[in-house]
């Protein structure tokens, strides 16, 4: 089946439950991140699994349901979750929910997720706005696609317009909100000192699972978009880490930095323009 009718579909579903229209703001909320719906109002929720073409979420910490409802004044479109890459084995697994935004308005798109500092001087607990990435898997979601609208452009694929506003945003918040490079590897396992030492050197950040191929399907259906990552642990082999982590340990390190992402994401969409 083509992708577009996949979203069709899918969009069929969503109408029916009440998820229709235009939106302004659309979000990805990734690991320990989920609570952040819960700002929503008059929200309408679908978990996923009910959605055609958009499997149950299979990984703690993403509860696996799209919410929509308002933010003020703003319609707004909550994925609580998202799939990725290691769960499916394919790096197109999001193009059905960026479909899904891309035909419910095109609204900006933000992303975020939790991620491991490979620069020492990014404090776990902390927010970094994603400026560039680096796409270390090899992988992408737009293989098998074809005519020319495959060949996307990647300069600028984090609207230089959209950061602004989030850092003005982070600013009235009074919560820091420095850019970073993000590199991203395919998981599940993590990372080895080896490679971080490695990603350091290519110009790395953050490395983390996910993010990337949602940017690259976003710039594909023209969306403006922007990624906020929380900052879970310092990467293996960085400082004095333990080079052990867990998915459990990065669950509780994410829910921790919630409270200044929601901070940052109130003031943003309370300030956002109509336009």
């Amino acid at each position: 089946m083509r992708a577009e009718d996949r979203v069709a579909e899918a969009l069929a579903a969503l109408a029916a439950r009440g998820i229709s229209g235009r939106f302004d703001c659309a979000l990805v909320l990734g690991t320990g991140l989920s609570q952040l719906a819960d700002d929503v109002a008059d929200a309408v929720s679908v978990p996923f699994g009910e959605v055609p073409h958009l499997a149950p979420a299979r990984v703690t910490g993403h509860e696996g349901r799209i919410v929509a409802g308002r933010y003020g004044r703003r319609r707004v479109l909550v994925f609580q979750g998202r799939v990725h890459f290691y769960e499916a084995g394919d790096a197109a697994a999001m193009a059905v929910p960026i479909g899904i935004v891309a035909a419910l308005g095109a609204p900006p798109l933000i992303l975020t997720s939790a991620a491991g500092a490979v620069n020492p001087g990014l404090p776990v607990g902390g927010l970094v706005l994603v400026c560039d990435h680096i796409n270390y898997s090899g992988l992408n979601p737009l293989l098998g696609e074809t005519g020319d609208a495959r060949f996307v452009p990647m300069v600028g694929a984090y609207d230089a317009g959209l950061r602004a506003d989030l850092t003005r945003a982070a600013a009235a918040a009074e919560v820091p909100l420095p850019e970073g490079v993000y590199m991203w590897f395919s998981g599940p396992s993590f990372e080895t000192p080896a490679e971080i030492r490695m990603a350091g050197l290519l110009g790395a950040d953050l490395v983390g699972m996910s993010t990337v191929p949602e940017v690259i399907l976003a710039r594909f259906h023209g969306l403006r978009v922007a990624a906020i990552s929380a900052v879970t642990n310092m990467a293996a082999g960085i400082g004095d880490s333990p080079l052990a982590h867990t998915h459990a340990e990065t669950n509780a390190a994410a829910a921790a930095a919630a409270p200044k992402l929601r901070r940052v994401l109130r003031a943003y969409l309370s300030g956002r323009d109509d336009d």
